[in-house]
């Protein structure tokens, strides 16, 4: 079969999974643009340095006390290398799997990841179903259901990741599903399973489980291969193979007894080797007396990269357990205004350079000179007091019922010249005005209000910022009036900025 049609397979598989998941029509279901956005440059690029191909396989490791997500990918010489550290953004319960349905805990163990479990029309911008329960959970009789790795940081029994992170982890996973793998493995873990954190956990309830999960994790960590996972009479066995006598297939009943099988010898000396020098540091930590690891305190976790960036204070859920949420806004310190731009900065005379051309100053009212009379031109009486210049409104004459007309744009603070041009600035009255003396020989006119607008005026300090609790924030360079930086749906930003 060749590659286009065994692509074109896949891909319809992926399609019909994500219309069950959706439980709509298959007519209705396309994928979204998200789902098809192709791998960055800087991606390209990592690959082509760690000598990966693009379609090559992938596997994911995930661990909740560190809050980190791994994705391997197999170079060129046939072995899984690490290609990236995805910090979590938020996962939920506590250390240990997944019991019953609504108990918040994110799973741990074993999963494989199909293209029918791919999401492309998640909720949560991206997903894939992790595939719990497994046969191992079943075996167990747990249940619960859409357990996830998703976008949009936020958990509710999955594992949360932002939307930029889980459209690249899609991707990487729709190019190898391209490039032939049929599925590929996911390990959850409760923390990295080194010999000193297993020492660390020892008096946790979970640990005889978390035994089992380090056989897994040793097998990886010694090959770099993908170990091949079953279950038999309710726990896991990894790289498992007939024995050499043996006539029939190996099969594993999930409940039932295990059958005879032996380590697979192309893998057993290094698991095996792995394997005691963990028990040997493991038995060393303990008999030193390793502290124990502090209990989790909470409803899960978030990445330090990301809590960093949040206040938490304990409280108490519906059913009574302490846990940590996020604080209030006004908990949180005031982000610094960011400081004006340099073209924005007006420099003190002394300091402007010679060639610069003098500040502009702008909506600033500037004294006007007050309006002299026209030569031979008897100029009105001024009255002496602003009780004399309201008593013309109380004359019972119909003549004094309105204020002259210079009288009205006193008033106002305004005289006729002002009225006709609006933009030159506003006279400065005093509450009483004396009488001018006779007319006088016409003196020199007054400068022009643009002449006097030249005048550089003397440096001086500026006023410090004045803001209330309604004033506008500063713009940032470059952004219009009211604007607000664009970030993406569902990213960190985006959810907790209001937290910040």
């Amino acid at each position: 079969m060749n590659r286009p049609l065994v692509r074109a397979l896949i891909v319809s598989a992926a399609v019909a999974a994500a219309t069950a998941l959706a439980g709509c029509n298959p007519q209705d279901v396309t994928p979204t643009g998200r789902s098809l956005a192709p791998l960055s440059d800087k991606m390209l690029a990592d690959l082509d340095a760690k000598h990966m191909d693009k379609s090559s396989p992938i596997l994911a490791r995930l661990f909740k006390e560190e809050s980190e997500l791994e994705i391997w990918k197999k170079n060129q010489d046939g072995e899984y290398a690490l290609l990236k550290t995805y910090p979590i953004c938020r996962w939920s319960g506590d250390l240990g799997p997944k019991i019953k349905e609504g108990d918040r805990q994110a799973p741990e163990g074993f999963y494989t990841i199909a293209p029918g479990q791919m999401n492309p029309n998640s909720n949560y911008y991206l997903a894939f179903n992790t595939g719990y329960p497994n046969a191992f959970d079943r075996a167990w009789g747990r249940t619960g259901s859409e357990l996830m790795v998703h976008g949009d940081c936020s958990s509710r029994g999955c594992y949360a990741m932002t939307d930029e992170q889980i459209q690249e982890i899609y991707a990487l996973a729709r190019e190898s599903f391209y490039g032939g793998q049929k599925e590929f493995q996911f390990e959850a873990f409760p923390f990295r399973m080194t010999a000193l954190n297993m020492a660390r956990h020892r008096n946790n309830p979970n640990f005889a489980f978390w035994k089992e999960l380090k056989e897994g994790y040793d097998a990886f960590e010694a090959t770099h291969q993908e170990p091949t996972v079953a279950v038999c009479e309710k726990r896991y066995v990894f790289d498992a193979v007939a024995p050499d006598n043996a006539s029939k297939p190996l099969k594993f009943d999930p409940r039932g007894k295990c059958p005879a099988y032996q380590l697979d010898p192309t893998v057993a000396s290094a698991v095996l080797d792995h394997q005691r020098q963990e028990q040997y540091q493991m038995a060393k930590y303990i008999a030193e007396g390793v502290a124990l690891a502090p209990p989790h305190v909470g409803d899960g976790g978030m990445n330090p990269v990301f809590a960093s960036q949040l206040g938490t204070q304990e409280a108490y859920d519906n059913n009574g357990r302490l846990i940590q949420v996020a604080t209030a806004p006004g908990a949180l310190p005031r982000t610094p205004s960011q400081p004006a731009p340099a073209s924005q900065v007006v420099m003190p005379a002394s300091a402007t350079p010679a060639a610069a051309q003098p500040p502009v100053l702008a909506n600033v009212p500037l004294p006007q000179p007050a309006p002299q009379a026209k030569e031979g031109e008897t100029p009105p009486e001024q009255p002496k007091s602003i009780a004399s210049l309201l008593g013309n409104f109380f004359s019972g004459s119909k003549a004094q019922a309105q204020p002259a007309p210079d009288q009205a744009l006193a008033l106002r603070g305004r005289t006729a010249e002002q009225a006709a041009n609006p933009k030159r600035g506003v006279v400065m009255h005093t509450a009483s005005v004396p009488a001018p003396a006779k007319p006088k020989a016409p003196e020199a006119a007054p400068a022009k209000p643009q002449e006097v607008a030249k005048q550089t005026p003397a440096p001086q300090a500026p006023a410090p910022e004045m803001r209330t609790a309604f004033s506008a924030p500063q713009q940032s360079e470059g952004l219009l009036a009211g604007a607000q930086p664009v970030v993406p749906a569902g990213s960190f930003e985006s959810r907790w900025t209001a937290l910040r």
